[in-house]
């Protein structure tokens, strides 16, 4: 399969080229992030996991999210129960911005820990111990005996914000089942957190919410995945803008 169709690849770059926004701010360079969508397919329709930003912030008030945020150094070091799929990792590390790019675990381990932060929900396995932490942000997960599973994650898309914005993220993509939460953590969404609410709501009915434009594409980009099947050897979107237009680039 290798598209998922010109047409559709074509309303999604017109859409985000489309999108009003400010560019007026000084450049700067993107920092690598990753973002994780929980999906619930038990029942009928595939529901995914959104949680609405508080008001109060600068940088997207009030918006619907999937959890996520910047790549930090020790996240490559965190041990795993299983790794990523070679396919995913070949997908991960294409199309580098330069050479200081963190390996390609260091994106899906941290799509891992920042959903954790931003929700209370620990993704992966129990390990039947307490397994090594590379880092204070970690010992939640060796506290409670937790390591990520990273085989059954998917990479599916990747984003680089436009020149000239308030700020700019080269973010990767993945998913996972909602069967991934091993263990929850109570208090971390509420009026005062990063998060207000979180809500589980059918994916189609998830773009209708007030969002990012990139969060809305990559709603519409899991949604035609879903229907193909899902396997790691689908082709994953790349999402960057030259001379003012978007490109989509499959990886």
């Amino acid at each position: 399969m290798s598209d998922i169709g010109k047409d559709f690849g074509s309303a999604m770059t017109e859409r985000m080229t489309r999108a009003e926004r400010d560019q007026s701010f000084p450049d700067s360079v993107p920092r690598d992030a990753a973002t994780l969508i929980l999906i619930d397919r038990a029942g009928p329709e595939p529901k995914v996991l959104l949680g609405r930003r508080h008001e109060g912030h600068k940088f997207m008030p009030g918006k619907f999210v999937f959890p996520g945020g910047r790549i930090e150094k020790a996240d490559a070091a965190m041990p795993a129960a299983s790794e990523l799929d070679p396919a995913a990792a070949s997908k991960i590390a294409a199309r580098p911005r330069d050479e200081a790019v963190p390996a390609p675990r260091a994106f899906p381990l941290a799509a891992i820990r920042e959903t954790f932060e931003e929700t209370g929900l620990m993704l992966g396995v129990k390990a039947g111990g307490k397994p090594a932490a590379p880092n204070a942000e970690w010992q939640a997960f060796a506290d409670a005996g937790v390591l990520p599973d990273l085989a059954h994650l998917h990479f599916i898309a990747r984003a680089i914000t436009p020149p000239n914005r308030p700020k700019r993220f080269d973010t990767r993509f993945f998913t996972t089942d909602a069967q991934a939460i091993a263990h929850r953590v109570e208090g971390v969404v509420g009026p005062d957190a990063e998060l207000v609410e979180l809500i589980w709501i059918p994916l189609t009915q998830a773009k209708t919410l007030d969002m990012p434009t990139i969060t809305g594409i990559v709603l519409e980009e899991l949604d035609q995945r879903v229907r193909a099947g899902m396997g790691q050897d689908l082709p994953v979107p790349f999402y960057f803008m030259v001379e003012k237009q978007f490109m989509r680039e499959l990886l």
